[in-house]
């Protein structure tokens, strides 16, 4: 009896997702293509059901597709009710409760947080509020942008040199706008592909005529009379005048509203098991919470069970359908997310896709091509183990390379290749920067245990 009460609710029940994201949605189809015929809500705080993001920072910026015409195609009927443009403010894990903005409260049965992330806003508030002082990450963020990238700015100054403001740097350039990039780490890319990679890419902002000043900070952004931002003042005591200023120092995950909810939530993310499990403040994994995309912080076998968060479009549907799929099945089914982590960004001309993850890295190694020719293969090695490749307009390799990191294959890399130069023959410093200070745009955060996590305190949950 009991049995077949919980067989119900696994495939009946309630389901709530936080989250009107692209996980969020993929989690709903695999709940209903796997059998769920249940209640399902779908909670988010943008007013749009999910739409793709990935397009925001290339071809809406560029005029080649509108914000507006974004949404994510729907891969099968879901059937659920959508809580639009109202954010999720509190989580009652005794009640099984969502508590809303609007005052209301949604129970559940089972509960999946996709709440992703948000753009880091400049810090100070009253500079931030300048008219022309922008950040991308939202639908809305970007047909705010494109529009005031067609009114013709005098100059763009970016914040910021990781992929998302690169590629706005390069959109500024393809449309023959003047652009300033002001990055505190020595080269563009740094965070997420090291120091000897930055180097390609500061070299090809340059040649495409970007005024790209790094080892500076931004001190201040300056505005008019009426309250128009006019110039950005760096750490070097340069000023830069400008009447768009985009900020783009990277991502702050949506955990907030977990505060005193008793799970193990914080700037780093939700932490889940390898079934997507959400951990409490305890340690103790749950039964009935999952996490899926962004928010989410989950050990990765291939990577010595090092939690990894990663910002990436494949991540979040492949961790969202395994969630899905681990919330209505019985537990000898469940299945572990083992997606491997893998992204790419298209910026000045040259597609840039990377498999593994670069950040755990300490040396490369060119294995085909030339960095001069900016068409090459780097392969990242970390204790004698291959765990990461990038290409720049070299993608064939990428799955060759896939293969290799599954394997646990050696570093350095062995094998001879026909296009190998004289300069892969032996690996070099991947040149990251320290993990303990701050870097502007990587894709994975390397989020194991750190004693600054001691300042996580729980707060028992409100009833």
């Amino acid at each position: 009896m009991v049995a077949d009460y919980l067989e119900r609710l696994r495939r009946e029940g309630r389901i709530v997702i936080v989250g009107a994201s692209l996980a969020g949605l993929r989690a709903a189809e695999t709940l209903r293509a796997e059998g769920f015929a249940g209640s399902l809500t779908l909670i988010g705080d943008e007013p749009y059901e999910p739409y793709d993001r990935p397009p925001l920072s290339k071809a809406v910026l560029l005029g080649r597709a509108s914000a507006r015409h974004t949404e994510l195609p729907h891969r099968r009927e879901i059937d659920a009710k959508w809580r639009l443009g109202v954010a999720a403010t509190g989580l009652d894990l005794t009640a099984k409760r969502v508590r809303l903005a609007d005052g209301d409260e949604v129970e559940y049965d089972r509960l999946l947080i996709a709440t992703g992330v948000r753009a880091r806003p400049w810090p100070k508030e009253e500079e931030a509020r300048l008219d022309g002082v922008c950040v991308l990450r939202t639908r809305d963020d970007a047909a705010r942008l494109y529009q005031r990238l067609r009114s013709g700015p005098r100059r763009v100054v970016v914040i910021g040199a990781g992929f998302a403001g690169s590629e706005v740097a390069s959109a500024c350039r393809e449309k023959g706008i003047p652009v300033t990039v002001a990055e505190r780490a020595g080269a563009p890319l740094v965070g997420a592909l090291g120091g000897a990679i930055g180097a390609v890419a500061a070299d090809l902002q340059l040649e495409n005529g970007v005024d790209l000043r790094t080892r500076v900070t931004v001190t201040a952004l300056e505005g008019d009379a009426i309250g128009r931002v006019r110039a950005v003042h760096l750490s070097d005591e340069s000023v830069v005048e400008a009447d768009v200023v985009v900020v783009s120092l990277g991502s702050q995950r949506n955990t907030e509203w977990l505060t005193g909810s008793g799970l193990g939530a914080g700037p780093r993310g939700v932490a889940c098991d390898a079934g997507c499990r959400a951990f409490d403040f305890r340690g103790i994994v749950t039964d009935d919470v999952f996490v899926a995309g962004d928010v989410a912080r989950s050990p990765h076998a291939l990577f010595g069970y090092q939690f990894l968060s990663l910002e990436h479009w494949g991540n979040a549907v492949a961790q969202a359908e395994t969630a899905a799929h681990n919330m209505i099945c019985h537990g000898a089914d469940r299945r572990p997310h083992l997606w491997m982590p893998a992204f790419w960004s298209s910026q000045f001309g040259v597609n840039i896709k990377s498999v593994g993850v670069p950040p755990m890295g300490e040396q490369l190694m060119i294995t085909q091509g030339s960095l001069a020719e900016r068409r090459f293969v780097g392969v990242y090695g970390h204790q004698g183990r291959t765990v990461a490749a990038v290409t720049f307009d070299n993608a064939r390799w990428l799955e060759f390379y896939q293969r290799q990191i599954e394997q646990g294959a050696p570093f350095p890399v062995e094998f001879p290749t026909v296009d190998r130069r004289p300069e892969g023959r032996q690996p070099v410093p991947a040149d990251f920067p320290d993990p303990s200070l701050p870097t502007h745009g990587p894709t994975v955060t390397l989020s194991g245990y750190s004693p600054a996590d001691r300042q996580l305190v729980f707060t028992p949950a409100r009833h």
